[in-house]
């Protein structure tokens, strides 16, 4: 039903969806001289499994990084309205471009990392604990108040033990985090996620170092998640998960998006190709169109320079030589 919805969208940047859970527009991020991110607009469908992808360098990570409020764009953002060139995005309806990443996360948009952020020197378990929300024992007057608390606090134990066992780390409940496997801090990274029930959840590389044992496990619950009414977007560089697994595929090249499509398709698009291996990867180096008569002639000058250049130098080390033996 829903790649059927998909299937009426415009395979073009910046196309619009049935549903969208998330609208960006005018999003743009630089560091010195360089920009990272521009985004003119870009929605991202309720409800699916949206694949952000792109050549390494191509802004996809620090677009996380704005969206769920660990950056700030390079133009601060304002009330939400199309087309007046200042950065918004609105996310369940809600203007997020203000708002930093604790209060984004209790919004319901939640993100893991590519370096997991597992707190090593925390039991697995206590790490689970750490995302729940609506926690009454965090406040000080609460807290002293037992049975104020102690309800909430069992209901919470049991769903991380649920979501443990469901990602297969319930025998590692009182195991250091630290001592986890990189596969298996994926998965509790993506379990505690879920602690906070949220609406959409953002991946960045979540295949990053997994062994294949744990490969398939990590599909499987991506897939499960939007089975729930969960909303995923994921980074990824694998393009045989992309195409497994994926309602729509995003693609970013120097901080833009410049295609869209379903994954069986956009793979096949000319400017991904290009964003992948070049605008002029097909082109023969001796077409005119790309070396002329007269860029030729000039590599070949500095060709014959940097050789007499060397050749000069090598005599000069001679002479150096037959000082030094005289």
């Amino acid at each position: 039903m829903l790649r059927q919805k998909l299937a009426s969208v415009d395979e073009a940047p910046g196309s619009s969806k049935p549903d969208p859970i998330l609208t960006v527009d005018n999003v743009v991020r630089r560091f010195g001289g360089m920009t990272a991110v521009d985004v003119n607009h870009v929605e991202v469908q309720r409800g699916a499994i949206t694949a952000l992808i792109g050549p390494n360098g191509a802004g996809k990570t620090t677009f996380f990084n704005l969206l769920t409020g660990f950056d700030k764009a390079s133009s601060a953002p304002t009330a939400f309205k199309r087309g007046a060139g200042t950065a918004r995005w609105l996310f369940n309806g809600k203007a997020m471009g203000n708002v930093g990443a604790a209060k984004v996360a209790r919004s319901g948009m939640v993100r893991t990392f590519q370096l997991t952020k597992a707190l090593s020197r925390l039991t697995v378990m206590q790490n689970m604990l750490l995302g729940a929300k609506d926690q009454p024992g965090e406040n000080f007057f609460v807290a002293i108040v037992k049975p104020l608390w102690k309800k909430r606090e069992e209901e919470i134990e049991a769903k991380a033990e649920d979501l443990l066992k469901r990602f297969k780390l319930y025998e590692k409940k009182d195991d250091y985090a630290g001592s986890l496997s990189g596969g298996q801090r994926k998965l509790l990274e993506m379990a505690r996620a879920l602690m906070s029930d949220p609406a959409m959840i953002m991946l960045d590389e979540p295949m990053a170092g997994v062994n294949p044992a744990l490969t398939q496990s990590l599909l499987g619950h991506i897939q499960s998640l939007r089975d729930e009414g969960t909303t995923v977007l994921f980074v990824e560089h694998d393009m045989h998960m992309v195409r497994h697994i994926s309602d729509w595929v995003i693609v970013m090249a120097e901080g833009r998006i410049v295609a869209e499509g379903p994954a069986d398709t956009v793979m096949d698009n000319q400017a991904v190709v290009d964003a992948y291996l070049g605008a002029h990867h097909d082109t023969d180096l001796g077409d005119d169109s790309l070396l002329s008569d007269e860029t030729l002639e000039q590599l070949e000058d500095e060709v014959a320079a940097e050789d007499a250049a060397r050749e000069h130098e090598a005599a000069l080390d001679q002479d150096d030589t037959k000082k030094g033996s005289a």
